[in-house]
């Protein structure tokens, strides 16, 4: 990097010794001093002009000496001038204050809050190079989303995978979540979850953010590894002006009749001089709510003994539900956010700026389970067991009453506590050397989830059961006179300890020069190099605890608590009955050795620890031009180089099922990839513009998948083993998408868009020369997705009287998909199998309405059902069903600068559902119920 440097100050410093022309900067502002990004900044005569980045900043370089006058256009204001004198070899500022007042755009809007910020973010979106959707603080504002997860899901072609009742894992495009990357300030952020890449979008706050910024089509100064697409969350930064904004709210979730309290506030200014700007804000959500849930495992499978272990005979019945579980959680979930940003301009051309956000969630959680399993055949003799008309009605059953729970204090207080962080500090600069634009960037980021003390304790039971044969209300009931909760006998009483952490490191530069091969059009090359070092580590620990006093025999003999519940939303007839208390638990002492007898159980966890170095070293160069004042082009390589160290563990067991062996294993791979891209952009009018676009982009495997474990079962005669080899997977993609912008603020758009995905990473099943299934992730399959996107926002303020004051938000984006060569349980090929987690259908509709001193807005989101996890045949496929949120809320204005918002989340109870081959056929549906929030927001603006 330093030579990179050194090599762009050769470049520069004959421009600066000869070149007869100089630099005009500056920052946009409206009238409350906030930036406003997305400006043209323009000057006609020389047909020069740049684009206000998300600082609101503008820099327009090599102009010859001379006056000029300076033209700002900002989507539906009218077109400000100023005059200013340039000369040789020196930078002039010149910055601009809009004023809203000539128009009429602010007459439907609360007062004291200035330009819309999705009119800023539509400027923004309209004057990007490539595909993308912006959406803004003040837009996500307008919807009643906590987590800046649930803000992202209004935005075209990207769906959520929900946990809580909370929008988590981001499906771009129907793309996996560890397909797509996720930057903050254009960082990119690790993941906290040990096994995969997803970004745990609900660990931000939403109130945290200023702009969301989606690239569905990636440009070659932007990491590859964004096969769905590329997300930049980007912070508040530093307003030029006085800046304090506040809010304080609660609520209730009705599920537990519990509160919600949540707050914010940011605080920012400038130094008189315009030299030091900084911006402070922190957020705190407190939530304390819950779920309910019923899960189900189903066979069309079913074995009696006939005499004895070796003579099981078959039955031809109807699918049947052979596990069966009711689940009650109770959860609170405290996330607290603090971020700091500061800018310094050391003189006209120089000027640096550090960042920083700290995201902290605990998650309390106690969960009590009712599962029912069948019993082996082997357990089952005639007589046991009953058949109807092909229906599984009564058999034996193997109950459990579990528990989850932690050790008593300040911390755990008797709950699973998932301790969850995300950090990112990035220090960084902006310099003008003659006509060359230079900035680099260095950021250290990390995120850690730390589950200390994690407790179970189960009690057993065996009994007959009578099964409903009801698909999508399946449901479990003991026969007559059996399963008393106080019979069931200790089974087993766990504790684990669970860490993992993921650190990254990047160092960028990037440097841009004027350079134009059409004479009279304006173009430029840019060019920059990355590092990104990064690890990702786990360490888990396993043991049990036998009783050595007896003390536990009985679930009746220890303190108990009955969490049946008349208003269970699943059904009334779910009751999950009585369960070991989570104080009880917590207050066990398992380390007495006169009372507890403990063992560690390496089998249990010693595969999933691993340690992987990730290195990534990038380059690229791309050229911008001006083919005409309509047509531009931006082509461009990325190289990337990947360069992985692996560490894990291999596991052995004997034939009779006991540990064996354990050792450490090592491997190391890297590999290249060559990615061109080309951007197209015409502009048919002044406000409709069509895009075009070709890239390459990547995706690397799962950390688990890149760790060399090994874990051999010489009983069961199954292997499952890693891959350190697998390449990454790879997509050529292609799109196309028009857009009309609105005066008013609005936009229509539609597009097309088309992957070619190869080495697409799946789990390969087969059978080794000593008759072992084999099960490792392997590359080899293709793919392909073909999409359309529609969007359409609007102000109706064409419509008489107080239709007027309504507006429009709606997107659509539909998807098919196909894979090849998967193949199921039997080595056969399956054909017409869709790409995991792309779900077909989904779209967001709001309808707004907004007077001078309030303002409605109803909004729902939808998403079609998709495959989730692909299973042995179509029998035992997964697939996650189709959502549809309905979601109010309100904002009215008691002064200038203090509102009251009032937000209804999740009205229509959306569950959480997956469903086993059919969608009738229930595998888990989980319910939240409705959340209701009310508080005030207080912003105070001055220059």
């Amino acid at each position: 990097m330093k030579k990179l440097f050194n090599l762009l100050l050769l470049i520069a410093l004959p421009i600066l010794g000869y070149a007869q022309s100089g630099n005009i900067q500056g920052v946009i502002t409206d009238e409350n001093g906030l930036t406003i990004p997305g400006s043209t900044v323009a000057i006609q005569s020389i047909k020069k002009g740049t684009v206000t980045d998300f600082n609101g900043k503008y820099t327009l370089v090599n102009i010859p000496e001379g006056n000029y006058i300076i033209t700002v256009e900002y989507l539906g204001y009218a077109d400000t001038t100023k005059d200013v004198v340039v000369k040789a070899n020196e930078t002039v500022t010149l910055n601009f204050a809009l004023n809203s007042e000539d128009t009429n755009l602010d007459e439907v809007l609360i007062s004291g809050f200035g330009l819309g910020g999705q009119s800023r973010a539509l400027n923004t979106q309209k004057n990007k190079q490539n595909i993308t959707n912006i959406v803004s603080t003040d837009q996500v504002g307008k919807f009643p989303d906590a987590n800046i997860g649930d803000a992202i899901k209004r935005i075209p072609g990207i769906t959520m995978q929900m946990d809580q009742g909370e929008a988590r894992n981001v499906i771009v495009r129907g793309l996996s979540p560890q397909l797509n990357s996720v930057t903050l300030n254009g960082s990119r952020i690790p993941s906290a979850e040990s096994d995969n890449r997803n970004v745990q979008m609900d660990l931000i706050p939403s109130d945290m953010i200023q702009t969301i910024e989606v690239n569905k089509a990636v440009t070659p100064d932007m990491d590859a590894d964004a096969l769905g697409g590329s997300i930049n969350l980007i912070t508040k930064t530093s307003p030029q002006g006085f800046r304090l904004s506040a809010s304080a709210g609660s609520g209730i979730n009705f599920i537990s009749d519990k509160r919600i309290l949540n707050g914010s506030f940011l605080v920012g200014d400038r130094s008189a001089n315009d030299k030091f700007g900084w911006v402070v804000a922190a957020s705190i959500n407190d939530n304390d709510f819950g779920s309910h849930n019923v899960e189900a495992e189903w066979t069309d499978e079913f074995e009696y003994n006939a005499g004895d272990e070796d003579n099981l005979v078959g039955v031809d019945v109807n699918p049947y539900a052979n596990v069966f579980e009711i689940r009650e959680y109770q959860v609170q979930r405290i996330r607290r956010s603090f971020s700091a940003n500061f800018d310094y301009k050391l003189d006209e051309n120089n000027t640096i700026f550090f960042k920083s956000i700290y995201n902290w969630r605990d998650d309390r959680e106690n969960r009590f389970v009712l599962e029912h399993g069948i019993l082996d055949g082997e357990d089952i003799e005639l007589g046991d067991f009953e058949v109807v008309n092909g229906n599984l009605t009564m058999f034996p059953a193997e109950a459990k009453r579990e528990t989850k729970a932690g050790i008593d204090n300040n911390r755990n207080q008797n709950t699973r506590l998932e301790d969850q962080r995300m950090q990112n500090y990035s220090l960084g600069g902006d310099h003008l050397f003659g006509d060359v634009q230079l900035d680099w960037m260095a950021s250290f980021s990390k995120a850690s989830e730390e589950r200390l003390n994690e407790r179970y304790i189960v009690y057993e039971s065996e009994y007959s059961v009578i099964f409903n044969n009801n698909e999508d209300k399946p449901l479990y009931t003991p026969v007559a006179g059996e399963g008393n909760y106080e019979d069931f006998e200790f089974g087993e009483l766990t504790e684990e300890n669970q860490y993992t952490e993921e650190k990254d490191i990047n160092l960028f530069v990037n440097a841009q020069i004027p350079l134009s091969i059409i004479d009279g059009n304006e173009g430029f090359l840019k060019v920059g190099a990355k590092t990104r070092i990064k690890n990702k580590y786990t360490d888990n620990d396993y043991s049990e605890f036998s009783d050595i006093t007896g003390s536990l025999d009985l679930l009746g003999n220890v303190p108990t608590r009955n969490y049946s519940n008349s208003d269970f939303l699943a059904g009334s007839q779910y009751q999950t009955g009585n369960f070991a208390s989570p104080e009880f638990i917590g207050n066990l002492n398992l380390y007495d050795t006169a009372i507890f007898e403990g063992e560690d159980l390496p089998e249990e966890y010693i595969t999933g620890n691993f340690d992987v170095n990730e290195n990534v070293y990038a380059g690229y160069a791309m050229l911008t031009q001006n083919i005409s004042n309509k047509f531009s082009i931006l082509a461009g390589l990325r190289l990337e180089h990947t360069s992985i160290e692996s560490e894990g563990y291999e596991l052995e067991f004997d034939t009779e099922g006991d540990v064996s062996g354990i050792n450490t294993v090592k491997d190391k791979n890297s590999y290249t990839n060559i990615l061109p891209g080309v951007h197209l952009k015409y502009d048919i009018t002044d406000n409709t513009i069509l895009r075009f676009a070709w890239t390459n982009t990547l995706a690397r495997a799962n950390y688990v998948d890149l760790v060399p474990y090994r874990e051999i079962s010489n009983e069961d005669e199954e292997i499952y083993i890693g891959n350190s080899e697998l390449k990454p997977t790879t997509s050529m993609n292609f799109d196309i998408m028009a857009e009309h912008y609105f005066k008013s603020v609005g936009i229509i758009s539609g597009g097309l868009f088309y992957k070619d995905i190869k080495d697409f990473v799946y789990t390969f099943q087969y059978e080794d020369e000593n008759g072992y299934e084999v099960y490792q992730p392997l590359n080899g399959d293709d793919a392909s997705v073909l999409g359309a996107e529609f969007s359409f926002q609007r102000r109706l303020e064409f419509l008489p009287g107080f239709a007027k004051n309504f507006s429009v938000y709606l997107n659509y984006t539909y998807l098919t998909s196909s894979t090849d060569g998967i193949r199921n349980e039997d080595g056969e090929e399956r054909v017409d199998l869709d790409l995991p987690q792309t779900s077909p259908n989904m779209y967001n509709a709001s309808l707004g309405y907004a007077a001078k001193k309030f303002s409605l807005r109803l909004s729902t989101n939808y998403s079609d059902s998709y495959i989730d996890e692909i299973g042995g045949n179509a029998f035992e496929d997964r697939y996650y069903d189709e959502q549809f949120f309905l979601d109010f809320n309100a904002n009215i204005a008691l002064s200038n600068n203090l509102s009251m918002y009032v937000n209804l989340n999740n009205i229509t109870n959306q569950p959480l559902r997956y469903y086993q081959g059919a969608k009738g056929r229930t595998m888990q549906m989980e319910y939240y119920e409705k959340r209701l929030t009310i508080g005030l927001k207080y912003d105070l603006f001055k220059k």
